[in-house]
């Protein structure tokens, strides 16, 4: 396509009354990532020339969310047409008036418009038509707008259902509200737009009725019926997260993944899947989350902010947090809590141990209830273990700690020193062993318990 400008506004002012909760609704996360924030993703693929994002009054917490895109406000918030205009000045001198540029009018509430649907719109704008509708067909178009076409296929009028005629209401083809209009047109056909309605709103659909008028040309361009959802309830948010999470799954299983069980499995916005990684059942990614090529994550783990090397094994039941790194070949497994840490290649952390704050070197052994001890109620500490070293069951490590190279660490050991390289390292009280005497105990305790039963 030749160049065409383009620029976006996203409309992100809506209250949101139906999700029943303090946040603005397009803050509300899909896949972890707020739902505005998906759109944006979206349209910032056409890499726009300019973009806006049209809030409501006392709405800074969606401003700072959707930066370094700029917002402006929409004072009285009478419409969609009215918030189109809210970013009129932020428009202003985009396109020169020219039909040779497109503003492309987007909403934050709809996370799941893909990019290849918008660049369509804005491939079908610049061939001609002053105005492109998104148009989708759901299998029940119950009470949206319809889009009525002329003979030759061209959008001839947007109908509200409740204006409609039994003929129209027959038509599935509905609008969706997404807009490509020429930047020489839009601001004549916006100030033209009245609010003689039940709601006395400005409507932005009533733009297509004043271009016709107008003579100016009006086109459709067709996505799915999923891509359009939009979000105004709890329950609408949990059906596009299900939406979501199907096509996510999806791909990872066709880019190379193996799923044991996909409907368990929940991806983060941003999870990236190697070649040949195996995931287990009811797995949960959080944002920033790597796995590379070979790896294999067991059933019932909780990632976020981690990376994970190529051959490594993760779990069942291993809880890693940011900054956890888990390098080539090493092992992470049952009950296992890695927060802020480095395991170097093929360490091994294999049973019910916390690793915080932590470097882990190469081929090292964490034995069972190991526990880097890395808060002092006031700061964090790191505890260095050395490559080959090998940590004994139930041993405490207090940070800040050096454990070195090839050290042996006996079991149920607690370490508040550096250890040097090769060495053996215990602390522990004294063995006391005092035969017969655990017999004596309880022939002392069954005649306690047989005098109070005869006494009661």
């Amino acid at each position: 396509m030749a160049r065409h400008d383009v620029a976006v506004v996203l409309l992100a002012a809506g209250k949101g009354t139906r999700m029943k909760s303090d946040m603005p609704k397009v803050l509300h996360p899909l896949a972890g990532r707020p739902i505005v924030r998906h759109a944006l993703a979206a349209a910032e693929t056409l890499e726009p020339q300019r973009g806006i994002v049209v809030v409501g009054p006392g709405m800074e917490d969606v401003a700072e969310a959707v930066a370094p895109w700029p917002s402006v406000v929409q004072a009285d918030q009478n419409g969609t047409a009215d918030a189109v205009l809210a970013a009129r000045d932020a428009l202003d001198g985009f396109g020169d008036g020219s039909d040779n540029a497109t503003v492309l009018i987007l909403y934050g509430d709809t996370p799941l418009i893909r990019a290849g649907t918008l660049r369509r719109m804005i491939e079908a704008r610049a061939a001609g038509p002053h105005l492109v509708v998104l148009g989708f067909r759901p299998a029940d178009p119950a009470e949206y707008g319809r889009l009525v076409l002329d003979r030759a296929g061209a959008l001839e009028a947007i109908v509200e259902f409740r204006d409609a005629t039994a003929e129209e209401r027959a038509i599935t083809l509905c609008n969706s509200g997404v807009m490509a209009v020429s930047a020489g047109r839009l601001q004549g056909l916006l100030d033209r737009v009245g609010n003689d309605n039940a709601k006395g709103e400005y409507y932005l659909t009533d733009i297509v009725g004043l271009a016709r008028s107008d003579g100016l040309s009006c086109a459709v361009v067709e996505g799915d019926a999923e891509e359009v959802l939009g979000i105004n309830s709890r329950g609408e948010l949990a059906a596009a997260e299900a939406v979501w999470q199907r096509a996510r799954r999806e791909r990872a299983m066709a880019e190379g993944a193996t799923l044991l069980d996909p409907a368990t499995v929940w991806f983060g916005h941003d999870t990236q899947v190697g070649r040949d990684v195996t995931i287990g059942p009811s797995v949960f990614f959080g944002p920033g989350v790597v796995i590379a090529d070979g790896a294999e994550v067991r059933a019932f783990c909780h990632l976020e902010g981690v990376s994970i090397g190529a051959g490594a094994v993760v779990g069942p039941f291993a809880r890693l947090r940011p900054g956890a790194r888990i390098e080539e070949g090493a092992r992470v497994g049952n009950f296992v809590e890695v927060k802020n840490a480095v395991l170097g290649p093929g360490a091994k952390a294999n049973h019910l141990s916390y690793v915080g704050d932590a470097e882990v070197g190469a081929g090292a052994n964490i034995g069972a209830g190991t526990i880097t001890c890395n808060y002092d109620g006031y700061l964090k500490h790191r505890t260095e273990i050395g490559e080959g070293a090998f940590i004994g069951s139930n041993t405490a490590l207090v940070a800040p700690v050096r454990i070195g190279k090839g050290v042996l660490v006996g079991a149920g050991s607690t370490i508040t020193t550096d250890v040097p390289d090769d060495a053996l390292v215990t602390s522990r009280a004294p063995e006391s062993v005092a035969e017969g005497a655990a017999k004596k105990y309880r022939e002392r305790k069954a005649r306690e318990k047989a005098a109070r039963k005869k006494e009661g």
